[in-house]
């Protein structure tokens, strides 16, 4: 039972982020789950190192790099700030965010747009005299929302497509969640449009031109995602030859011209979010433990309850990712559903209801303390739990609803 204590212990450390006056990362409190059960013999070293799945962890390493090079350059912020120029009214300033950043998001990871994207709103709100909580929330929301309908939109789906064996991911996430995030993201702007409709009403002021920071890095960042397109369409071609493409070599090989020619490779290394690449390893070596305790197996079998329901999957993942986050909760679920038998329906069902727990609450998603840490670190603005749990309640509804109603529609 040692592991399952562990891992109750971390769920609880996770949600009250702080012992005494000391207060702990979500990484460091999932690096002291994993070392507990190493030195307590509860999973050996060689089984631990075995767990870690390697995929995943490359994956992220390159998205890293190419997040860190976007910030630093000062690309991102360049065509951001383009792109709203020609924007005049303040709902249109909003529609822009929402469904720009969801897109992006698709493509980039939430994680990387959240990192990247809260001083490009957070400027956005000051030029415009918009309220920082009003763009905080939209970000938020929107890279959460948009995430969704992509295998490479969030932490939590490149688990599933890589873990969950999706069959050709692209092509089958925009099957079953597009249409329906695309819905989801009007009803996020409708939302927030309404919550701060005085707001958004009100005249917007110009937008300053935002230059280049670093141009050489700049061309490197056009090259890396130029490539990052043309290697999401390559993979999306063989599947119709049946040759295998893993999403690793897609960011490892977006991410090699920023490594190889940029002269500033190692400042970029000392960018990346090494922290979140521990959490991941520390993470795989837990659940492992946890899997082979057993535990989890026998309560399957004693339980009458259908955990690969569509609507039970969705429901536990939404309630559970408000405790120990979404993607501990995928990392946990996946080998259960596995064993429960299950089809591409029930992975979109996890993916959909542990990502759009993000629109919940803040302690739904990494990436919605990503946003208030950089905005209340870096700028001084914050954003209250109350804030965003009024939007995102109804919104969370919506979501749900959604689908819900799409998945068993094409299933």
């Amino acid at each position: 039972m040692i592991p399952i204590i562990v891992l109750a212990a971390v769920f609880i450390l996770i949600a009250v982020r702080k012992v005494g006056n000391t207060r702990l990362q979500i990484w460091q409190i999932m690096l002291l789950g994993a070392a507990v059960v190493l030195i307590t013999g509860q999973i050996s070293p060689a089984n631990a190192l075995f767990a870690v799945n390697v995929d995943v962890m490359l994956f992220l390493f390159g998205m890293f790099v190419i997040g860190a090079a976007l910030e630093e350059s000062g690309y991102l912020a360049h065509i951001s700030c383009r792109l709203f120029s020609k924007v005049k009214s303040g709902e249109s300033v909003l529609l822009v965010l929402i469904f720009g950043a969801g897109l992006a998001s698709a493509l980039l990871m939430n994680d990387t747009l959240a990192i990247i994207g809260t001083p490009v709103v957070l400027m956005l709100a000051k030029e415009r005299g918009l309220p920082a909580r009003a763009v905080l929330i939209a970000l938020a929301v929107a890279v959460t929302t948009g995430s969704v309908m992509s295998p490479i939109g969030n932490p939590q789906n490149l688990l599933i497509a890589v873990g969950g064996g999706v069959p050709a991911p692209f092509i089958t996430f925009l099957k079953y969640l597009f249409v329906p995030t695309m819905i989801n993201l009007a009803a996020a702007f409708f939302l927030v449009q309404y919550f701060f409709r005085a707001d958004f009403r009100a005249g917007t002021g110009p937008q300053n031109a935002q230059p280049i920071k670093d141009q050489s890095m700049a061309r490197l960042c056009r090259m890396s995602l130029a490539l990052l397109i043309l290697l999401i369409i390559v993979k999306i071609a063989l599947v119709w030859w049946q040759i295998e493409f893993r999403l690793t070599y897609i960011a490892l090989a977006a991410m090699l011209p920023l490594l190889l020619f940029s002269p500033q490779r190692l400042g970029l290394m000392k960018k990346v979010d090494w922290h979140t690449l521990v959490f991941f390893a520390a993470m795989f070596v837990l659940m492992q433990s946890v899997w082979d305790a057993g535990f989890f197996q026998s309560l399957l079998k004693a339980s009458n309850v259908d955990l690969a329901s569509t609507g039970f999957v969705m429901a536990i993942s939404i309630v559970l990712s408000q405790f120990i986050s979404n993607v501990p909760l995928v990392a946990l679920y996946l080998p259960m559903l596995a064993q429960a038998g299950t089809s591409t329906v029930e992975l979109m069902a996890l993916a959909a209801g542990s990502t759009i727990a993000g629109n919940l609450t803040i302690l739904g998603a990494a990436s919605n303390v990503i946003i208030i840490q950089n905005a209340e670190s870096k700028f001084g603005k914050t954003l209250s739990f109350l804030d965003f749990f009024k939007i995102g309640l109804p919104l969370t509804l919506i979501n749900t609803v959604v689908y819900l109603f799409f998945l068993r529609l094409i299933a």
